[in-house]
């Protein structure tokens, strides 16, 4: 089960049927239901959830790939949850599931996805792993994100995602604030429409019901995790 950030109690809220629905569309748009299968290697994408570095480590214990590099320094989300970096509390939870010394990288100093991707490719080239294949373990609704900055970033790679196995009612009841996770789905897409414009990910096609189903969510609010462009 992922492992969130507590949330004080005044910051929950009730959504209603029709916004866990709008929700419920962006969360399965943001999954891309890659067939799992062995890789040259992995990239663990840093953040406040555990659940990476969980299902991280029960694909190494099925042979899906040798080598994993947990990826992700620190931000304002993560610093008291992970005071030592969030790829190092990684490894010392990968580590506790029974993944081997020898099997994982650190990657410390990324601080947003493309970082993770770069710096993870450099670490991987340095110690000689010829990467073919990359299996991009990250959030479940960050998969579609990270596959797009990764065909941007590292195109000779092919690219199969994975995440912890969970439907969008267990997420929030693993996080414990409905507004929030709904926000941070709001604001993962606004992301995959607009990087790239910016040069950082790759475009990928957004269907009319789930670009209604945020542009219904961001008037009702749920914008906490918008950026400016």
């Amino acid at each position: 089960m992922s492992q969130g950030v507590p949330v004080p109690q005044h910051q929950q809220r009730q959504i209603t049927d029709e916004q866990f629905h709008d929700a419920t569309l962006i969360w399965n748009y943001h999954q891309m239901g890659h067939e799992l299968r062995p890789c040259s290697a992995a990239v663990g994408l840093g953040s406040h959830d555990l659940g990476v570095a969980t299902t991280a480590a029960d694909l190494f214990r099925a042979d899906l790939f040798p080598v994993v590099v947990f990826s992700g320094g620190n931000s304002p989300t993560t610093r008291v949850r992970f005071p030592r970096g969030e790829a190092v509390h990684y490894r010392e939870h990968a580590r506790s599931l029974g993944v081997p010394d020898e099997a994982i990288m650190v990657e410390s100093k990324a601080a947003n996805t493309g970082q993770n991707i770069t710096y993870s490719r450099e670490l991987l080239a340095e110690a000689g792993v010829e990467v073919e294949s990359l299996l991009l373990i990250s959030k479940p609704y960050m998969e579609r994100r990270s596959y797009a900055t990764c065909r941007k970033l590292w195109p000779e790679a092919e690219v199969v995602c994975a995440s912890e196995p969970l439907e969008l009612d267990g997420y929030i009841k693993s996080i414990g604030d409905e507004k929030l996770v709904v926000d941070m789905l709001v604001g993962d897409l606004q992301r995959v429409i607009e990087y790239p414009n910016l040069g950082f990910a790759i475009e990928q096609d957004v269907p009319e019901d789930v670009h209604d189903a945020y542009e219904r969510l961001l008037r009702a609010g749920f914008d906490s995790r918008i950026i400016n462009s």
